[in-house]
């Protein structure tokens, strides 16, 4: 059973920073593709930022320049860096990681239970 453990949410003023980490149970090169999402009050959940087994990378466009996402394969860790933050980015952020087997045409997914992160004004 895959297990994604958040953390390194919190509290922060608008304009700073936070480092979120995504631990895996397990080795996070099985993984097609992992990436995190948010979700604030009262709204859906969307896309923050997905990275792939290669280490392609792909933004909501609205992050693109200030959120930066990186894995370290032999720490089982996906990381989501984010900068100069704005009080629009309190949410609750969850990690995803997605399986695939080739040619199955199955999709796995895998969620964490997400870290609180609340940007001050």
């Amino acid at each position: 059973q895959v297990q994604l453990v958040e953390s390194g949410g919190g509290l922060v003023q608008a304009g700073g920073s936070l480092r979120l980490s995504c631990a895996a149970s397990g080795s996070i090169s099985s993984f097609n593709h992992m990436g995190w999402y948010r979700q604030a009050p009262g709204k859906q959940r969307e896309l923050v930022a997905v990275i792939t087994s290669g280490g392609n990378t792909n933004y909501a466009d609205s992050l693109k320049g200030r959120f930066t996402i990186s894995r370290d394969n032999a720490k089982n860790t996906v990381y989501l860096e984010m900068n100069s933050l704005k009080p629009e980015d309190t949410a609750v952020y969850y990690c995803n990681a997605v399986t695939s087997p080739p040619g199955s045409g199955l999709r796995y997914d895998y969620w964490g239970r997400g870290t609180q992160v609340t940007v001050s004004s």
